[in-house]
């Protein structure tokens, strides 16, 4: 049976729910994690020493770039194991180290702690993105493509509004900011279900039934050589552009909200929003929109094509942070559906990647593909993110400013797509 023509014959339609459930819900689980730090992060700096405005902002964007290496890192190592091992395997250890290493994060004592303990962590965080998209990717190869697509990219979005929800509730201040880690631990059960009870990809089976006659490159080897070395760094610049607009530009939205409803007891919308969980609904709402936006990701990338859509995606997330930054502050009355719009636009990515970038590799080298292009993005925006911590100490804590500097590697990002091979009407290359 040639891939991209029907579903792999070995699987149920039971088992094949079972593997998009579960990646779903790793991946939810992961943007809880995620969104921890942009949650918490101005009152974690605070409670371990911060002295100012400009010194938190600094320390966040610390905790960010340990993210993101973390991540980065974590996607090339679980996606190699995914190759070798297996996908749901190296899923479900992803899952048990992202969760088990955010709990162990809530005895740390200083801000550096913090740091070295988020890296760790975030190795988890990336090992899922590639393994849970290349399992469900090849589990559902000819059906609802585009939904199941978008149902992945959404789902860490789910997870930021699940966790922004209870921050609205229970707001997150330097002395109670650690109850957050432990939310983010409670799912470590879903990893061991992982290991032992979700199938394994067909696809990935018949690659170790019927090893090749000549031992091929390994996966990391291959996607640097050519054919597809073209292709891995188009992914790459591709999967930064929207890492380094979110975690470098927009997420600073949340401390810029929480700085500006700490200095006042206005409410946010109008009597409506309590200005101490003001930085919950910031988040809730991004996530909101971002929830919607990589629901229909994989959608627009079908329908106007997948280098049309990203150019359309990243046209209206450079329009609309602009504006936000620009000409908005957390207390007007419209902020809330603007960050609404960012988190639309921003996020229609994380619908729309999951999409192609398993379009660009063969299935040998898949999970490997996926994750190194996705999360070499995560090392190239770390620059970015700490060059904008440098900027808030320079800016003395004007998130706002900052915001408008970082959303200009959107224009980046209308340029690049020009370059990158349009997979619209090609299957899944053997």
């Amino acid at each position: 049976m040639s891939e991209g023509t029907a579903e792999p014959e070995t699987l149920t339609p039971i088992g094949r729910i079972v593997i998009l459930t579960t990646a779903f819900l790793g991946w939810l689980f992961a943007g809880q994690v995620m969104a921890i730090f942009p949650l918490a992060g101005r009152a974690a700096a605070v409670s371990l020493g911060a002295e100012n405005e400009g010194a938190a902002g600094g320390w966040i964007a610390y905790y960010i770039a340990a993210f993101l290496l973390g991540a980065a890192l974590g996607g090339l190592v679980f996606g190699w194991l995914g190759d070798r091992f297996g996908r749901a395997r190296a899923m479900g250890l992803s899952i048990l180290w992202y969760t088990l290493w955010t709990g162990g994060t809530y005895f740390v004592t200083s801000s550096e702690q913090l740091v070295v303990m988020r890296f760790i962590a975030c190795l988890g965080t990336g090992g899922i993105w590639p393994n849970g998209v290349a399992l469900a990717s090849e589990a559902w190869a000819s059906v609802s493509k585009p939904l199941m697509a978008g149902l992945i990219g959404t789902a860490a979005n789910v997870g930021f509004i699940g966790l922004s929800m209870l921050a609205s509730h229970w707001t997150i201040t330097p002395e109670n900011w650690r109850w957050v880690l432990i939310a983010g631990a409670i799912p470590a059960p879903l990893g061991l279900f992982a290991m032992f009870f979700v199938p394994e990809s067909p696809d990935w089976l018949a690659t170790r039934r019927n090893p090749p006659p000549v031992k091929p490159r390994s996966p990391m080897s291959e996607l640097f050589r050519p054919p597809l070395l073209s292709h891995t760094l188009i992914g790459i610049c591709l999967g930064a552009i929207p890492i380094l607009g979110n975690w470098g530009g927009a997420n600073w939205l949340v401390p810029w909200a929480g700085k500006v409803a700490s200095a006042t007891t206005t409410s946010a919308v109008e009597g409506a929003v309590d200005p101490r969980a003001v930085e919950g609904w910031t988040q809730a709402s991004k996530s909101a929109g971002g929830a919607l936006g990589s629901l229909l990701g994989g959608w627009m990338a079908t329908l106007f094509g997948r280098r049309t859509s990203y150019f359309l995606i990243t046209l209206g997330s450079l329009a609309t942070s602009m504006y936000l930054f620009r000409y908005l502050d957390p207390l007007a009355p419209l902020f809330l559906w603007w960050v609404f719009a960012l988190g639309f636009f921003g996020t229609v990515y994380f619908g729309w990647l999951p999409l192609y970038l398993p379009e660009l590799f063969p299935t040998r080298v898949r999970s490997t593909g996926s994750g190194v292009t996705f999360n070499f993005g995560r090392i190239l925006s770390v620059g970015g993110v700490m060059g904008t911590g440098a900027l808030l100490r320079a800016f003395d804590g004007d998130y706002a400013r900052v915001g408008q500097i970082t959303c200009l590697v959107y224009v980046l990002g209308l340029v690049l797509i020009c370059f990158a091979p349009d997979t619209t009407r090609r299957a899944f290359s053997d």
